[in-house]
């Protein structure tokens, strides 16, 4: 186990900057996932931790010791890749044992990490075969197994499931969480699968533009977010959004109106909001209530209707068109084209500047 620490990183292409000043401290033992959507810099992020990317500025201190001049091979680190990166030509053995033969390891100490690599990860039996005679679950197995027999200070996967079909990304995501739940080592993992980032994590950091946007456990990201692109970002359906102008303030209420005329009151102590101030109230689909239209403190028209049995999500718009979402428990009878009022839960509702997206909670 070991700790890892970022200092003030920075990556520059040129004259093109994709990383812009990131510092992040990782516990040793933890599991820290790099989330954010594509081109956002994690994938970067993780190569220059490993060694395989050069640092435009800053430092990456390992255990308290700054690794920046020391090559990736002599880190103390395993990476694990989207590719798997399997030699076709070997088998399953062969391809688990290379890295340590060539640190000129005993030969009974390989054969030690390697069964015991295959024992752990249920590939005992795939051990004489090749890659190309592997289902996908199979070599990211393999792959996995050969970061392990390095047994390295941290693990570092990046997007190691992004392959695979959905049923097997669900397993696989069981079988690493149970993996660092049995080795105990630090774990960076990149992933752009928001779902995978809030199921896995210890930590979580959302990045944008080679930027740190938030960094914390699952729940206090999903409940406290700090700006708009974070809460739209991690959650899954996205939040929701509808943009208002704060019409009235006293010491009890916010109200807000919207574009289409709907009054809503959120807790003045909760959140910090002018007069006149343009907002966006943020709010989850499964933290509303449906009513009549007349009852609601705005309408929605249902364009779509999803049944999967034991729950059911409706797609429309509110307002002047913005997209909305609700998530309903059960199976709820509600045609395409039907009018439905709806009322937010206060207490799970977010408030974030209409300007700069900053969450307005207190």
């Amino acid at each position: 186990m070991a700790t890892l620490e970022l200092k003030d990183i920075h990556k520059s292409y040129g004259k093109v900057d994709v990383i812009h000043g990131i510092d992040l401290s990782i516990d040793s033992g933890d599991f820290c996932v790099f989330v954010g959507p594509s081109g956002c810099g994690k994938s970067t992020l993780l190569r220059m931790i490993a060694g395989l990317e050069s640092i435009t500025a800053g430092e990456v201190m390992i255990d308290s010791e700054v690794v920046n001049s020391i090559t990736a091979a002599n880190r103390g680190l395993a990476m694990v890749f989207q590719s798997y990166a399997l030699y076709p030509h070997m088998s399953v053995r062969s391809n688990l044992s290379f890295g340590l033969e060539n640190l000129n390891m005993p030969k009974a100490e390989i054969a030690n990490r390697v069964d015991e690599a295959a024992r752990m990860l249920q590939i005992e039996d795939l051990l004489k075969r090749r890659p190309g005679q592997l289902s996908g679950g199979q070599r990211q197995r393999v792959a996995i197994g050969r970061a392990v027999v390095r047994e390295p200070k941290i693990f570092l996967f990046d997007e190691p499931l992004s392959n695979l079909d959905a049923e097997l990304r669900v397993a696989m995501r069981g079988e690493i969480s149970d993996l660092h739940q049995r080795l105990g080592n630090t774990m960076v993992y990149v992933t752009h699968d928001q779902v995978e980032a809030m199921t896995m994590a210890d930590k979580i950091a959302v990045l944008r533009a080679g930027k740190v946007e938030q960094y914390g456990k699952p729940l206090d990201i999903y409940n406290h977010p700090v700006n708009r692109f974070v809460a739209g970002f991690i959650g899954s359906p996205r939040m929701n959004f509808i943009e208002a102008t704060v019409s009235d303030t006293n010491a009890e209420n916010i109200t807000m109106s919207t574009p289409s005329g709907s009054a809503i009151q959120l807790d003045a102590i909760t959140f910090n909001a002018g007069h006149n101030q343009q907002v966006s109230i943020g709010v989850r689909a499964n933290h509303l209530e449906l009513v009549d239209p007349d009852k609601g403190e705005f309408v929605m028209e249902v364009s779509s209707t999803e049944q999967l049995g034991g729950e059911t999500y409706l797609y429309g718009s509110v307002g002047q068109g913005s997209d909305f979402t609700v998530h309903l428990p059960g199976q709820v009878m509600i045609e395409r084209g039907e009018r439905i009022g709806v009322i937010l839960s206060k207490t799970e509702t977010q408030l974030f500047d209409g300007d700069s997206g900053v969450s307005l909670r207190v």
